[in-house]
Protein backbone atom coordinates (compact mmCIF):
# COMPACT_ATOMS: atom_id res chain seq x y z
CA UNK A 1 0.00 0.00 0.00
CA UNK A 2 1.31 3.44 -0.92
CA UNK A 3 2.00 5.45 2.22
CA UNK A 4 0.80 9.07 2.18
CA UNK A 5 3.45 9.88 4.78
CA UNK A 6 6.21 8.44 2.60
CA UNK A 7 4.88 10.25 -0.47
CA UNK A 8 4.75 13.67 1.16
CA UNK A 9 8.06 13.21 2.97
CA UNK A 10 9.54 12.64 -0.50
CA UNK A 11 7.65 15.63 -1.89
CA UNK A 12 8.59 18.03 0.92
CA UNK A 13 11.99 19.27 -0.40
CA UNK A 14 10.42 20.52 -3.65
CA UNK A 15 6.84 21.16 -2.50
CA UNK A 16 7.05 24.95 -2.38
CA UNK A 17 8.68 25.12 -5.80
CA UNK A 18 6.10 22.75 -7.28
CA UNK A 19 3.08 24.57 -5.81
CA UNK A 20 4.47 27.88 -7.08
CA UNK A 21 4.81 26.49 -10.60
CA UNK A 22 1.24 25.15 -10.69
CA UNK A 23 -0.26 28.37 -9.28
CA UNK A 24 -1.17 27.19 -5.80
CA UNK A 25 0.96 29.70 -3.88
CA UNK A 26 -0.60 32.59 -5.78
CA UNK A 27 -4.03 31.17 -4.92
CA UNK A 28 -3.28 30.88 -1.20
CA UNK A 29 -4.26 34.49 -0.45
CA UNK A 30 -7.68 33.93 -2.09
CA UNK A 31 -8.10 30.78 0.00
CA UNK A 32 -7.16 32.60 3.20
CA UNK A 33 -9.58 35.46 2.43
CA UNK A 34 -12.43 32.96 1.95
CA UNK A 35 -11.63 31.06 5.15
CA UNK A 36 -11.22 34.18 7.30
CA UNK A 37 -14.90 35.02 6.83
CA UNK A 38 -15.89 32.00 8.93
CA UNK A 39 -13.48 32.54 11.81
CA UNK A 40 -14.96 35.62 13.52
CA UNK A 41 -11.68 36.21 15.33
CA UNK A 42 -11.60 32.63 16.62
CA UNK A 43 -9.27 29.70 15.96
CA UNK A 44 -8.94 27.42 12.94
CA UNK A 45 -7.61 23.91 12.41
CA UNK A 46 -6.11 22.77 9.11
CA UNK A 47 -6.19 19.08 8.19
CA UNK A 48 -3.07 18.30 6.17
CA UNK A 49 -1.36 21.59 6.98
CA UNK A 50 1.82 20.75 5.04
CA UNK A 51 4.31 23.60 4.85
CA UNK A 52 1.70 26.21 5.76
CA UNK A 53 0.88 27.33 2.22
CA UNK A 54 -2.61 28.44 3.37
CA UNK A 55 -2.15 28.52 7.14
CA UNK A 56 0.56 31.19 7.07
CA UNK A 57 -1.45 33.80 5.11
CA UNK A 58 -4.51 32.96 7.23
CA UNK A 59 -2.45 33.60 10.35
CA UNK A 60 -1.42 36.92 8.78
CA UNK A 61 -5.10 37.87 8.79
CA UNK A 62 -5.25 37.56 12.57
CA UNK A 63 -6.59 33.99 12.82
CA UNK A 64 -5.01 31.58 15.32
CA UNK A 65 -4.26 28.54 13.15
CA UNK A 66 -3.28 25.06 14.29
CA UNK A 67 -2.74 22.00 12.15
CA UNK A 68 -2.26 18.27 11.70
CA UNK A 69 -0.09 16.49 9.16
CA UNK A 70 1.27 12.98 8.76
CA UNK A 71 4.59 14.07 7.24
CA UNK A 72 7.54 14.86 9.51
CA UNK A 73 9.32 16.65 6.66
CA UNK A 74 6.35 18.88 5.90
CA UNK A 75 6.02 19.80 9.58
CA UNK A 76 9.73 20.70 9.66
CA UNK A 77 9.18 23.05 6.71
CA UNK A 78 6.28 24.67 8.57
CA UNK A 79 8.34 25.11 11.75
CA UNK A 80 11.13 26.80 9.76
CA UNK A 81 8.61 29.12 8.14
CA UNK A 82 6.82 30.33 11.28
CA UNK A 83 6.68 29.88 15.05
CA UNK A 84 3.11 31.20 15.25
CA UNK A 85 1.39 27.96 14.21
CA UNK A 86 1.09 24.95 16.51
CA UNK A 87 1.02 21.69 14.59
CA UNK A 88 0.98 17.98 15.42
CA UNK A 89 1.97 14.87 13.56
CA UNK A 90 -1.18 12.80 13.23
CA UNK A 91 -3.70 11.05 11.04
CA UNK A 92 -6.45 13.38 9.81
CA UNK A 93 -8.76 10.36 9.60
CA UNK A 94 -8.67 9.87 13.37
CA UNK A 95 -7.87 12.69 15.74
CA UNK A 96 -9.11 14.28 18.95
CA UNK A 97 -7.18 17.33 20.10
CA UNK A 98 -9.42 17.96 23.09
CA UNK A 99 -10.53 21.42 21.95
CA UNK A 100 -13.04 23.06 19.62
CA UNK A 101 -12.51 25.39 16.68
CA UNK A 102 -14.69 27.89 14.84
CA UNK A 103 -13.25 26.60 11.54
CA UNK A 104 -11.83 23.27 10.42
CA UNK A 105 -10.62 23.15 6.82
CA UNK A 106 -9.05 20.69 4.39
CA UNK A 107 -7.79 21.95 1.03
CA UNK A 108 -6.08 20.91 -2.22
CA UNK A 109 -5.76 17.07 -2.39
CA UNK A 110 -5.59 16.44 1.37
CA UNK A 111 -9.04 14.84 1.75
CA UNK A 112 -8.50 12.64 -1.30
CA UNK A 113 -5.24 11.28 0.16
CA UNK A 114 -7.51 9.25 2.46
CA UNK A 115 -7.77 6.29 0.11
CA UNK A 116 -10.88 4.55 1.46
CA UNK A 117 -14.46 5.61 2.07
CA UNK A 118 -14.12 4.52 5.70
CA UNK A 119 -11.11 6.80 6.25
CA UNK A 120 -12.91 9.71 4.64
CA UNK A 121 -15.98 9.23 6.85
CA UNK A 122 -13.72 8.96 9.91
CA UNK A 123 -12.06 12.25 8.93
CA UNK A 124 -15.43 13.97 8.64
CA UNK A 125 -16.47 12.55 12.02
CA UNK A 126 -13.27 13.79 13.69
CA UNK A 127 -13.69 17.20 12.06
CA UNK A 128 -17.31 17.48 13.22
CA UNK A 129 -16.19 16.66 16.76
CA UNK A 130 -13.60 19.44 16.61
CA UNK A 131 -16.12 22.18 15.69
CA UNK A 132 -17.62 24.50 18.25
CA UNK A 133 -21.40 25.00 18.24
CA UNK A 134 -21.32 27.59 15.45
CA UNK A 135 -18.28 26.19 13.66
CA UNK A 136 -17.97 25.20 10.00
CA UNK A 137 -16.00 22.65 8.03
CA UNK A 138 -14.63 23.76 4.66
CA UNK A 139 -13.42 21.15 2.17
CA UNK A 140 -11.91 21.69 -1.27
CA UNK A 141 -12.29 18.61 -3.51
CA UNK A 142 -11.42 17.99 -7.13
CA UNK A 143 -14.29 17.01 -9.44
CA UNK A 144 -13.58 13.56 -10.95
CA UNK A 145 -12.62 13.77 -14.62
CA UNK A 146 -12.01 10.63 -16.66
CA UNK A 147 -11.60 12.18 -20.07
CA UNK A 148 -8.59 10.68 -21.82
CA UNK A 149 -8.48 7.42 -19.88
CA UNK A 150 -8.02 4.35 -22.08
CA UNK A 151 -8.23 0.93 -20.47
CA UNK A 152 -8.18 2.58 -17.05
CA UNK A 153 -4.90 4.40 -17.76
CA UNK A 154 -3.91 7.93 -18.68
CA UNK A 155 -0.68 9.86 -19.16
CA UNK A 156 -0.79 13.65 -19.21
CA UNK A 157 1.81 16.32 -19.86
CA UNK A 158 0.99 18.85 -17.14
CA UNK A 159 3.59 21.54 -17.73
CA UNK A 160 6.48 22.18 -20.09
CA UNK A 161 8.83 25.17 -19.97
CA UNK A 162 12.49 25.82 -20.79
CA UNK A 163 13.70 23.96 -17.69
CA UNK A 164 10.93 21.61 -16.52
CA UNK A 165 8.57 18.95 -17.79
CA UNK A 166 5.79 17.45 -15.65
CA UNK A 167 4.30 14.14 -16.80
CA UNK A 168 1.54 12.52 -14.74
CA UNK A 169 0.77 8.79 -15.18
CA UNK A 170 -2.51 7.55 -13.67
CA UNK A 171 -4.33 4.24 -13.20
CA UNK A 172 -8.05 4.30 -12.37
CA UNK A 173 -9.77 1.67 -10.21
CA UNK A 174 -13.52 2.39 -10.39
CA UNK A 175 -14.33 -0.22 -7.72
CA UNK A 176 -12.39 1.58 -4.99
CA UNK A 177 -12.65 5.02 -6.65
CA UNK A 178 -8.86 5.18 -6.44
CA UNK A 179 -6.44 6.98 -8.71
CA UNK A 180 -2.90 5.67 -8.34
CA UNK A 181 -0.65 8.23 -9.96
CA UNK A 182 2.99 9.14 -10.33
CA UNK A 183 4.25 12.60 -11.17
CA UNK A 184 7.50 12.50 -13.14
CA UNK A 185 9.34 15.81 -12.90
CA UNK A 186 12.15 16.20 -15.44
CA UNK A 187 14.61 19.04 -14.79
CA UNK A 188 17.74 19.22 -16.89
CA UNK A 189 19.29 15.74 -16.75
CA UNK A 190 17.52 14.70 -13.51
CA UNK A 191 14.11 13.19 -12.87
CA UNK A 192 12.09 13.11 -9.65
CA UNK A 193 9.34 10.54 -9.10
CA UNK A 194 6.46 11.51 -6.79
CA UNK A 195 3.85 8.76 -6.27
CA UNK A 196 0.39 9.29 -4.78
CA UNK A 197 -2.83 7.38 -4.27
CA UNK A 198 -6.09 9.31 -4.09
CA UNK A 199 -9.74 8.42 -3.59
CA UNK A 200 -11.98 10.69 -5.62
CA UNK A 201 -15.43 11.51 -4.33
CA UNK A 202 -18.41 13.09 -6.05
CA UNK A 203 -20.07 16.01 -4.31
CA UNK A 204 -23.29 14.04 -3.73
CA UNK A 205 -21.36 11.28 -1.97
CA UNK A 206 -19.47 13.83 0.12
CA UNK A 207 -22.78 15.35 1.25
CA UNK A 208 -24.13 11.93 2.22
CA UNK A 209 -21.00 11.06 4.20
CA UNK A 210 -21.18 14.44 5.94
CA UNK A 211 -24.83 13.88 6.88
CA UNK A 212 -23.90 10.58 8.50
CA UNK A 213 -21.57 12.31 10.97
CA UNK A 214 -23.88 15.19 11.82
CA UNK A 215 -22.97 17.80 9.20
CA UNK A 216 -25.12 19.49 6.57
CA UNK A 217 -24.18 21.47 3.48
CA UNK A 218 -24.45 25.24 3.95
CA UNK A 219 -22.71 26.54 0.81
CA UNK A 220 -20.97 25.21 -2.28
CA UNK A 221 -18.80 27.20 -4.69
CA UNK A 222 -16.76 26.47 -7.76
CA UNK A 223 -13.65 28.30 -6.49
CA UNK A 224 -12.29 30.43 -3.65
CA UNK A 225 -13.72 33.59 -5.24
CA UNK A 226 -17.25 32.20 -4.76
CA UNK A 227 -17.77 31.46 -8.42
CA UNK A 228 -20.79 29.29 -9.19
CA UNK A 229 -20.42 25.51 -8.99
CA UNK A 230 -21.56 24.16 -12.36
CA UNK A 231 -21.25 21.07 -14.52
CA UNK A 232 -18.08 22.61 -15.97
CA UNK A 233 -16.38 23.12 -12.59
CA UNK A 234 -13.05 21.37 -12.03
CA UNK A 235 -13.41 21.42 -8.23
CA UNK A 236 -15.75 22.57 -5.49
CA UNK A 237 -15.40 24.34 -2.16
CA UNK A 238 -18.04 23.01 0.22
CA UNK A 239 -19.03 24.50 3.59
CA UNK A 240 -20.70 22.29 6.22
CA UNK A 241 -22.32 23.11 9.55
CA UNK A 242 -23.19 20.86 12.46
CA UNK A 243 -26.62 19.27 12.68
CA UNK A 244 -28.09 16.26 14.46
CA UNK A 245 -26.58 12.81 13.90
CA UNK A 246 -28.52 10.90 11.23
CA UNK A 247 -26.80 7.50 11.10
Amino acid sequence: MLSAELSYNTFAPVYERYTAMVGKIAEAQETAAFLEQFCNGRSALELGIGNGRVAVPLTGRGVTVEGIDTSDNMLKLLAKRTSLIKAWKGNIADFNLGQRYRLVYCVYNSFMVLATREEQIACLRSAAGALDEDGVLVIEVRVPDFEGFVGGQKTTTMLVDSENTFVNAEIHDPITQNLTQTLLWFTGTSVRRIPERLRYVYHQELDTMAECVGLELAERWGDWKRGAFTSASKRHVSVYRRTRLKC
